[in-house]
Order: structure tokens, then C-alpha cells, then sequence
């Protein structure tokens, strides 16, 4: 009974989680062409291109409150500052300010955007999304002119607003809600939009407010919450990791170790099941507390081989962590196990050379919250480095002395920026779908991690965010896709793996013996009719 009573509650509080993105309540928009969203303390606004009529929104019930003519005849963005409205109108190119009592015109400028369509003030001033150039704007409100402008998040801005700190924009195209850093433009948060075209955009103090052309609602969103992540998507596989090892030549191999990395459960991925073949295997962990199969084979034949099998049925979901920067504790938070461990120096890292010292100085410069240090030494690596493939994984300092690297290298440079700036930083390897669901990786990935107090271990990819547009950047921070099964995770060096990941092995033969290694994993998905329902069985050695 005990059990079930604790499933029960389990089961409760997943259909109560709030998180950024949720809807709180929604309701019809008072008309069909809904374009700009602002909110004026009291009431939201909407402007609606149809009726060229900007109106006043009772929060709690959706009622109109006031209506009164648009300036212009294809109103778009609204803003209110704390006085007055502002309205763009898109074919006039322009930005009005308009008294909300009888909408007269009091003030004209001219936008400095090609294609006008989100509307903001800061408190100061006012900001613009332009979806033809796919900017957004500060605007100088002697003139008009743009004081400042950075690319928009994705490939069509609309509705910006803002929060006190952060600018947050909606995309038309992406779907999402992009939380920015006005100061760089970069994106620090996603979410998914409520609905299929979000357009205006709204804070009213404590949650954000959407209007979506396509479904004519408003939506009520939250804008933060207690909950450090969401996970959506969820890929139910087996994949079947294979290691084979063949000798060539006249004579034997006298003794092969072969060791693989075995996946554990993680926020994002839960092992139903995990079989190895042959039998025979043994446990052994590294220091970095990750277990391996271990299988050891003696005098295998020429041409006959050695071949290690791990099958894992498994649920992996895509995970995305809501980072908020003010949320990050300090680092005197993190706990002094975490720190003494992933902090430590390494043949890879070289953290304790003037070069990587000197460097991260730099880098860091007098930021002291752990996300900022954290996104300044992901923007260097990923500006700094091209993906190549050199062959080998150099140590740090030569890989980004050179500007290429590998995956492993890139990972190599951060973990060693990250860790001599005081970020415990390691890295986690998988197994990657590739494609289709049924697919075939022998290249696999690897990535670093950070921790973050307040937060725990979050991913972060420089490699895989060394991209165009800010959004993509973001989803390399605190996001993974489903399409990886996590075997390992470590600091490097470790007493089996040395600093591969999934798998390594070691042989002793004799002369004139040429040794071929084959690693790969295969994917399929496990239909609904193969779904095993049950507990997971335990793994077992003999």
C-alpha cells in the first residue's frame, strides 16, 4: 500500500509542475488580426490590424475595457511607458505615441526598421523587432535612430517586451519565446510558444502574455518558476553497443581487456533493461565513480574475433534546463567534493600552465557569477575553434592556440578554461542517433558539463553551439536533443578508459600480430507491442 500511495503522489505532482512556457489560462482575442501586446499595469492592450483598433483588455476575463483608433491603418507592436502608448504602423514606417484616452497623436518618429513589427520599452526607451533584416533595434527617442542592434534569435521576430532585466521575443517561424541578454543579444532561455503563430508579446510584472494570430487567443504564460527543467519527446530504443577485436597475422593475441562504459538512469534517460553477451564479464569502477563491464579474452586466434555485446532497452527524453543567471548560486555554494574533484589538473587540460592561466584571466575578467564565467569561456571557445578533424586529441593549450579541433577537443579546451576559472567541468560521452530512428553510429559525440550551484550538472556544448544564429547557440546550454545515450561521464584519465568514452581496451600480443578494433551502436525503436512495462531487472555479473 506504502508503494502505491508513493506512485500515486508521484504520479500528482508531474500534472502540477510549472515550469516557463505553461499556460496558465487563455482566453479569445476581442478580434482576428491581432498584432501588437502590451500590458499598462491594469489592463493589456492589443492591436489588431483589421480593425485598426488598439484596445483595453481586462486581464482576469478577457472583456473589452476601451477601444480607440489605431494611428496609422496596419498597426502593429504596442508598448506602454508607463504614461502613454506607443504604436508602430508597418506601412507608414513609423512609431507613435498616443494618448490611451482618446488616441491622440503626440509624438511621431520614423523607424529606423525595413519591416517594423515588435514594440518594447525598457523602462528608457523603446526597442523594435525588424523581420526583414532580422534585427532587433534600440531606438534614440530624439530621432529614431538605432543606438544599438543585434540579430534577432531566429529567422522572424514579432512581439518583444520586457521584463526589468531581460528582453524576450517570439518567433513566427521557430515558434518559441527567446529570452535575451540586451547588453549581447545572446539568447539565455527558450521556450516553446503556446500556439502556432505567436505575435504580440506582454509582461504584466509576473507572468508573460501572448497573442497568437493563427488561434486569435491570449495566452497567460508562466515566466519562472521552481522547476530547473522540462523533459518532452520521449524516444523509446534498443541500442546494441558492439566492441570486436581480430588479430592479423601468425600469431595469437595473449591477452585482451576490453572494458564498456555502462549507461545509468539521468534526469533525461531511464534504463528499462541492459544485457551483456558474452557472459563472463566482471564489475570495476574508476575513479570518477563510473562502472564498466569488464571482459577479459586469452589467446584469441588470428582472424577469430573477440566481440563484446551491450544491449540497453532505454527511454530518453529531450531535456531542456531553465537557466535564469540570477538564479545561479555564488561559488562558494558548490560543495567542496564537487570542487576538489573536477577542478583538478589533467594531461589534456594543462590548467596549471601561464598559457591557460593568463588565458582564462582574460576571458573571465571580473565576472564572479558562475553562469557568466561559464558563457564567456563558451563563446571564446566556440569563436575561437573550427570543428576539423587533425587526427589525435591535442591538450588544450595547442588546440586553441592552432583554432581547430575535433569534438573531444573543443571539450578538452573548455573543461580546462572552465576549470582553471574555479567551474567544476567533465565530460559525458553517447552514442548518437544518426538520422532515422533505426540508425548506425560509429563516430559517436562527446560534450562537457559544468556545475553550476543552484542548478547541478548541466550540459554545455561548445562545439555543437558554434553556430550562426543565437537561438542555435542557446541550444547547446543546458539542452539535449533525445538522440544520445549517455555511457560515460569523467573527468579523463580514468584508470580503464584512459580519455576515451563508451568503450577501450587493452592487448598484449605477438609480433607481426595487427590488431583491428570495431566500436559501433545500432538503433531501433521498440514498438508499443515490445515495451516492456515492468521494473527494470538488475545487472549482474559472473
Amino acid at each position: 500500500m506504502k508503494a502505491k500511495i508513493i506512485l500515486l503522489t508521484l504520479w500528482i505532482s508531474t500534472q502540477i509542475l510549472a515550469y516557463p512556457g505553461k499556460v496558465v489560462q487563455s482566453f479569445p482575442t476581442p478580434s482576428s488580426a491581432s498584432t501588437g501586446l502590451t500590458f499598462d499595469g491594469k489592463y493589456l492592450w492589443m492591436s489588431d490590424h483589421r480593425t485598426d483598433q488598439l484596445t483595453a483588455i481586462n486581464p482576469n476575463s478577457g472583456e473589452v475595457i476601451q477601444s480607440i483608433p489605431s494611428p496609422g491603418f496596419w498597426p502593429m507592436g504596442l508598448a506602454w511607458d508607463g504614461q502613454t502608448l506607443w504604436n508602430i504602423d508597418q506601412k507608414q514606417n513609423k512609431i507613435f505615441q498616443i494618448d490611451p484616452e482618446d488616441g491622440a497623436i503626440l509624438t511621431v518618429l520614423e523607424s529606423p526598421a525595413s519591416r517594423s513589427e515588435g514594440l518594447t520599452w525598457d523602462g528608457e526607451t523603446l526597442w523594435l523587432t525588424d523581420s526583414r533584416n532580422d534585427k532587433i533595434l534600440k531606438i534614440d527617442l530624439s530621432d529614431g535612430t538605432a543606438v544599438q542592434s543585434f540579430p534577432s534569435p531566429a529567422s522572424y521576430p514579432q512581439g518583444l517586451t520586457w521584463d526589468g532585466t531581460w528582453l524576450w521575443c517570439a518567433d513566427r517561424i521557430a515558434d518559441e519565446i527567446h529570452m535575451i541578454d540586451p547588453k549581447s543579444g545572446e539568447v539565455i532561455l527558450i521556450m516553446d510558444a503556446p500556439g502556432p503563430y505567436p505575435r504580440g508579446l506582454a509582461f504584466d510584472g509576473n507572468m508573460l502574455w501572448m497573442a497568437d494570430y493563427q488561434t486569435d487567443t491570449l495566452y497567460q504564460i508562466i515566466r519562472q518558476d521552481e522547476e530547473r527543467f522540462q523533459l518532452t519527446n520521449t524516444r523509446e530504443s534498443r541500442v546494441t553497443f558492439t566492441h570486436e577485436v581480430k588479430g592479423r597475422g601468425t600469431g595469437q593475441i595473449r591477452e585482451l581487456n576490453t572494458y564498456i562504459a555502462i549507461p545509468e538512469d539521468l534526469p533525461q534517460q531511464q534504463i528499462h533493461s541492459i544485457d551483456f553477451s558474452p557472459f563472463g564479464w566482471r564489475n570495476c569502477e574508476d575513479r570518477w565513480n563510473q562502472w564498466f563491464a569488464h571482459y577479459q579474452f586469452l589467446n584469441v586466434e588470428p582472424e577469430t574475433p573477440a566481440t563484446s555485446t551491450m544491449i540497453v532497452e532505454t527511454a530518453i527524453s529531450e531535456i531542456t534546463y531553465y537557466l535564469f543567471p540570477d538564479a545561479v548560486e555564488s561559488m562558494d555554494k558548490i560543495p567542496k567534493e564537487i570542487r576538489e574533484m573536477y577542478t583538478a589538473n589533467g594531461s589534456k587540460y594543462q590548467t596549471d600552465t601561464e598559457y591557460i592561466q593568463t588565458l582564462t584571466a582574460q576571458i573571465i575578467g571580473k565576472e564572479t557569477n558562475p553562469y557568466w564565467m561559464a558563457r564567456r569561456i563558451f563563446d571564446y571557445v566556440r569563436k575561437t575553434l573550427e570543428y576539423k578533424l587533425e587526427g589525435g586529441w591535442n591538450i588544450a593549450p595547442v588546440v586553441l592556440e592552432r583554432g581547430t579541433g575535433s569534438c573531444s577537443e573543443y571539450t578538452f579546451a573548455f573543461i580546462a578554461l572552465c576549470r582553471a576559472a574555479g567551474i567544476p567541468a567533465r565530460y559525458v560521452g553517447a552514442i548518437v542517433v544518426r538520422g532515422d530512428d533505426a540508425s548506425l553510429d560509429d563516430v559517436f559525440h562527446r560534450w562537457p558539463e559544468i556545475y553550476l550551484p543552484g542548478y547541478g550538472w548541466i550540459p554545455i556544448d561548445p562545439q555543437g553551439g558554434d553556430k550562426d544564429s543565437p537561438r542555435d547557440r542557446a541550444m547547446s546550454i543546458g539542452h539535449l536533443s533525445n538522440r544520445f545515450l549517455i555511457t560515460t561521464r569523467g573527468g579523463g584519465d580514468s584508470e580503464y578508459l584512459g580519455w576515451y568514452y563508451n568503450s577501450f581496451e587493452t592487448v598484449r600480443s605477438d609480433p607481426q600480430v595487427e590488431v583491428n578494433v570495431e566500436t559501433f551502436g545500432e538503433w531501433e525503436p521498440i514498438t508499443d507491442v515490445e515495451r516492456d512495462v515492468t521494473a527494470a531487472p538488475s545487472i549482474q555479473s559472473e
